[in-house]
């Protein structure tokens, strides 16, 4: 400002200024009228103690020109022939005051020029920046430099564009400049001191130069920088990896504890439920197969500052089943056998029972055993909420019973054949064999019905002739069996046996016969009558055939064999 006010006061007393930049040619008119009777004209400078030195010569009459011999202008200047003056490759040295004067016969006349030269400085840069700064301490920032300029600027910095003013013991501000003896340039230097916050986080600093150019004031700005904010860690926090929902039995837990500072906290202290004492870890810390004893508080904190802690609650999901029975288990037809499955779990589970992979809508209850509940149970328990949680335990159940044997017996309504039918129960699976009694022929043309819940039966169809009695045996691993049914010639007509009924139709039937008992008496009574008669009929007639037809297809030939025996008796 000082050095401006100077150059305004030079202007005020009429003082012609000539202003150039660094480097550049300066051009300083004579600014005389060249009067008629000019002998020549001259320029000169004049040193700070006033005393002149002449630096070139122009002779109006004999149009030569001539330059002293001044070391720092040599090959420098060129005087013009309306004597103006120029000087090349313009240096700091040259800001000087500068005469034109032009001589007559009888007169000298005289016309000062003061020239400046200005030097735009460097682009400011910062330099020697710290690697990070602390909050709330008082810390160099950085250096500001910028080179080579003239005269000498001044330096401003910023924080996110905004200029930094000197404050006590937040912001120091130190400026220096030095002069480069040989070229006259000034290097500035601004050192700034900076107490930070967190605030200051991602903000940018810049600083800039503001000099003198030969058309006036200028700046330039630095390029932004931005530092590392290091604060302490004010809060902690505690993390369950990798995250679920629930934890079971068996999972591994990894702790990871984090503070908010920077730089983050390396090491910490992690405390497990029951365990006064803290355990020195890395910011992580792992719990392999985990059991249900494992369920409680988590906690960590700060190795230097153990107030400063956080904790979670971890609940390590567990379900047990016990089966009673399991396994393999036999067991008689008609026993009782209480079944249990008990559950235990770290909340409420389902249970779901199946037999032989169907879905059953109760649990089973075995107060007596029939053959059909025979199979394969299994008790099954999940945690919904708690992914991979299940249990299942499994029951075979075998029903095991002595061969029980009855057996039916139906006439062809043909006459000319009879359908006998051993129904068997009992497992494992009896054999079922036929036999003649008497002859102790075996019957081996039978059809045997599907194996299903213990029961199972063999028919056969005969044809006899005369009476026979058919046995049917059935054996087993726990038993023989054995019962024999009478059968009739096909010439005699008898009673058929029912079949074998379903216990869901046997109420029906019962109640279905209340209702015809007396004409059932009735018959009973006819029945008795034919049958004596039948009998003294009998007496009379030939022995019966004493051969059973064991061809079951056979039929037409056992027709002609009656025909034969009644043409005989006749």
């Amino acid at each position: 400002i000082k050095k401006l006010f100077m150059y305004s006061l030079m202007l005020g007393l009429g003082w012609y200024t000539v202003n150039s930049a660094y480097g550049d040619t300066i051009i300083m008119p004579c600014r005389l009228d060249v009067p008629q009777n000019l002998m020549f004209g001259k320029w000169k400078y004049e040193k700070p103690d006033g005393s002149p030195v002449f630096i070139a010569f122009r002779s109006s009459t004999k149009k030569s020109v001539q330059y002293d011999d001044v070391p720092e202008y040599k090959d420098r200047l060129s005087l013009s022939e309306n004597y103006t003056l120029s000087i090349s490759n313009a240096r700091i040295s040259d800001e000087k005051r500068f005469v034109c004067m032009l001589v007559t016969e009888d007169n000298v006349f005289e016309a000062p020029t003061i020239v400046k030269v200005f030097k735009q400085p460097s682009k400011p840069e910062i330099v020697s920046k710290a690697l990070f700064l602390e909050t709330e301490q008082l810390k160099k920032l950085g250096d500001c430099i910028s080179e080579d300029s003239y005269p000498d600027g001044n330096i401003t910095w910023y924080r996110n564009g905004k200029v930094l003013h000197p404050l006590e013991g937040a912001v120091v501000i130190i400026f220096k400049k030095e002069m480069d003896p040989v070229t006259q340039l000034y290097t500035m230097t601004s050192t700034l001191e900076y107490k930070t916050t967190k605030a200051d986080i991602q903000m940018p600093f810049t600083c800039s130069v503001t000099y003198y150019g030969p058309s006036g004031q200028k700046t330039v700005h630095s390029e932004q920088a931005v530092f590392d904010i290091y604060y302490p860690t004010e809060q902690v926090i505690i993390q369950v990896l990798p995250p679920k929902t629930a934890i079971k039995e068996g999972d591994n837990i990894t702790l990871k504890c984090l503070g908010n500072g920077n730089p983050p906290p390396e090491e910490f202290l992690f405390y497990l439920p029951g365990q006064p004492e803290g355990i020195r870890s890395s910011n992580t810390y792992t719990l392999t197969d985990v059991r249900r004893n494992a369920t409680g508080d988590y906690k960590c904190s700060l190795i230097d500052k153990k107030s400063m802690i956080a904790s979670t609650a971890i609940t390590v999901h567990y379900l047990d089943l016990s089966l009673n029975p399991s396994g393999e288990v036999t067991r008689q037809i008609g026993d009782a056998l209480p079944v249990s499955c008990t559950i235990s779990a770290s909340r409420n589970a389902t249970v779901v029972w199946m037999k032989d992979n169907i879905r059953l809508r109760s649990s089973p209850s075995f107060s007596s055993l029939h053959y059909q509940d025979a199979g394969n149970y299994v008790c099954e328990t999940a945690l919904q909420e708690v992914e991979g949680l299940k249990k299942r335990e499994s029951l075979t159940l075998i029903v095991e019973g002595k061969p029980q044997i009855k057996m039916t017996k139906k006439t062809d309504p043909s006459g000319l054949s009879k359908t006998i039918i051993c129904h068997v129960e009992g497992f494992p699976k009896p054999a079922i064999q036929w036999t003649i009694t008497g002859s102790g022929s075996v019957i081996n043309q039978t059809e045997e019905s599907p194996y299903i819940n213990g029961r199972y039966y063999s028919k056969i169809i005969i044809s006899p002739e005369e009476n026979v009695t058919l046995t049917c045996t059935a054996e087993n691993q726990l038993e023989r069996t054995v019962n024999s049914l009478n059968v009739s010639a096909i010439s005699i007509p008898e009673h058929d046996e029912a079949d074998e009924i379903s216990d869901e139709n046997r109420e029906k039937v019962n109640d279905q016969a209340k209702l015809i008992v007396g004409i059932v008496v009735g018959l009973l009574l006819a029945a008795l009558v034919a049958g004596v008669v039948y009998w003294l009929y009998m007496k009379k007639s030939k022995t019966a055939s004493k051969h059973v037809n064991k061809d079951l297809g056979n039929m037409e030939e056992n027709k002609k064999l009656e025909e034969n025996n009644h043409k005989t008796e006749a």
